[in-house]
């Protein structure tokens, strides 16, 4: 399948534009640069209820919850890792993506600011992805959610930690989750696939944008052999949480997307795996400019309300 028309007028765009990548900047940069270009891409937010600002041991959260909705209502909820390699990105980054979700799904969204590399190398974030999650339980009564209808999702390294967030839930013996959503995650940060060397370069998330996340984000090259910071690694994914597998065609990380899901499958765990095969990686925002990114949304919020209903 050929670039979709729409990513190629965004890839122009991004050459036209100068950017630099991210790999040639230092990760306050690099956050800077993310935060300044993500509203050219990003569609306007749909009305929600809600929204608020909370603090989880020290791990700030930003609750939504769907309009018309009483306080004291007890919803279902999706708690959300963002994408940005653990490095970038942070609550305002994907604000309406996570207003999409509360909207689309009818669910409250709690969406998660862990700590970021290098500043805090692994395993930080993925400390902070399961803390914030344990604590939305222990408080899901004044949250107003019901911890009995809980996924967790994200998209690139916010999948990685999704991914993670399951395996523990499975080994602790809770919560249990109904649902991990992982769009276009990053499954191993030890390997490096055939789509990464096909996708090396031109479709937005580059190999070299990959090594400088990771170089980042790993305290020493042996962390990338702990399931913490490659799930694929894990010794069994037997009765994890059934998933929603989004891919991307033109994506350096679609392989070990596929395989991800493909090793869920194998240990009996209920797998939903879809790859838009005209797309780039981190296309799912982006609907502001690329269409398809809309119509992924749209299936994320269906997968959620049918999961949690």
């Amino acid at each position: 399948m050929a670039v979709d028309p729409q990513v190629a007028f965004v890839l122009d765009l991004v050459v036209k534009s100068g950017r630099p990548a991210y790999h040639t900047l230092s990760p306050k940069e690099a956050r800077q640069l993310f935060r300044e270009t993500r509203p050219a891409s990003t569609p306007e937010p749909p009305a929600i209820g809600t929204v608020k600002d909370l603090g989880a041991d020290g791990i700030p959260l930003r609750l939504y919850r769907p309009a018309g909705v009483p306080d004291a209502t007890r919803l279902p909820a999706l708690v959300y890792f963002h994408g940005g390699g653990w490095v970038i990105g942070d609550l305002d980054t994907h604000d309406t993506l996570c207003r999409q979700l509360t909207a689309g799904a009818g669910i409250s969204v709690i969406s998660v600011d862990y700590r970021l590399a290098p500043e805090h190398k692994f395993p930080a974030s993925a400390d902070d992805a399961w803390t914030a999650t344990r604590w939305i339980v222990a408080h899901a009564a004044e949250l107003g959610v019901d911890a009995s209808r809980l996924a967790v999702g994200g998209d690139s390294a916010g999948g990685n930690l999704a991914a993670v967030v399951a395996l523990q839930a499975r080994d602790t013996g809770g919560p249990k989750l109904a649902l991990q959503v992982l769009l276009y995650p990053v499954t191993d940060v030890g390997a490096e696939t055939q789509s990464y060397r096909d996708l090396a370069d031109g479709y937005m998330l580059t190999r070299e944008g990959m090594r400088w996340f990771i170089a980042h984000y790993l305290g020493k090259p042996q962390d990338a052999e702990d399931w913490r910071a490659s799930p694929i690694r894990a010794t069994s994914f037997t009765g994890v949480a059934p998933a929603l597998v989004v891919t991307a065609g033109y994506d350096p990380l679609r392989d070990e997307g596929d395989a991800y899901a493909q090793k869920l499958r194998a240990a009996g765990v209920s797998v939903d795996h879809v790859t838009f095969g005209g797309m780039v990686h981190g296309f799912i925002p982006m609907g502001k400019l690329i269409e398809t990114g809309n119509r992924a949304v749209t299936l994320i919020a269906d997968s959620l309300r049918y999961a949690l209903r």
